[in-house]
């Protein structure tokens, strides 16, 4: 099997090879479904809240007397059934983080990169194709590949010109690979990543 390749934007034609151990490898989904989830719990803050009956001030003695009035017996105004009243089986703070094996982790993320190394829709770019901030150059770089969007940029933390060119773009999310996610590369048509994150972006996947 030959190994993967990449085309190199933003300057002469040329394609790059890739690392057959991480752009080449199985794609599984149940991993892949699984560390997706993860990643979008852990997004999720858990604060929601509501008082039950036992937790509404006031409301201490009955709203009127047991018997003769004509209308249902009542024990306190703070019921669910009461405006201003408890929530019936209210939602209380919890904790949404599931976990996910190192080893699954990683799986999951080579299966993205190679999904997309497989399609054609992996992209690799030089780090001094942008003498100074330019977005664009950055569009038309984009528009020159011809993948659709949304597009998830990689970039070193230490290349502030070509995460500036690329960060106001609509539809592209520009990230570093100490932060990216298997959510973001399976939420993105199209991957670009550059040169110098292409080996710390192997680093994290590989196994």
């Amino acid at each position: 099997m030959a190994a993967p390749k990449a085309p190199l934007l933003g300057g002469a034609k040329k394609e790059v090879s890739l690392d057959e151990a991480v752009f080449a490898a199985e794609v599984r989904p149940h991993l892949v479904h699984e560390a997706v989830r993860a990643e979008l719990n852990a997004r999720r803050q858990g604060t929601r809240a509501a008082k039950s009956r036992g937790l509404v001030a006031g409301g201490r003695s009955k709203p009127w007397r047991q018997k003769g009035t004509g209308r249902a017996r009542q024990g306190t105004i703070r019921a669910p059934q009461f405006a201003g009243g408890g929530v019936a089986f209210p939602p209380t703070p919890r904790d949404f983080s599931l976990k996910v094996n190192k080893k699954a982790a990683r799986a999951a993320l080579r299966a993205a990169l190679s999904d997309h190394a497989s399609a054609g829709t992996l992209g690799l770019i030089a780090g001094d194709s942008f003498e100074a901030p330019s977005t664009k150059q950055a569009v038309e770089l984009l528009q020159g590949w011809g993948q659709a969007t949304p597009t998830v940029v990689v970039a070193s933390e230490d290349e502030e010109t070509l995460i500036k060119s690329f960060r106001n773009l609509p539809r592209v999310l520009v990230t570093v690979p100490a932060e990216l996610e298997v959510a973001h590369v399976v939420w993105a048509r199209s991957l670009v990543v550059s040169e110098a994150a292409l080996p710390l972006v192997q680093g994290r996947a590989a196994s």
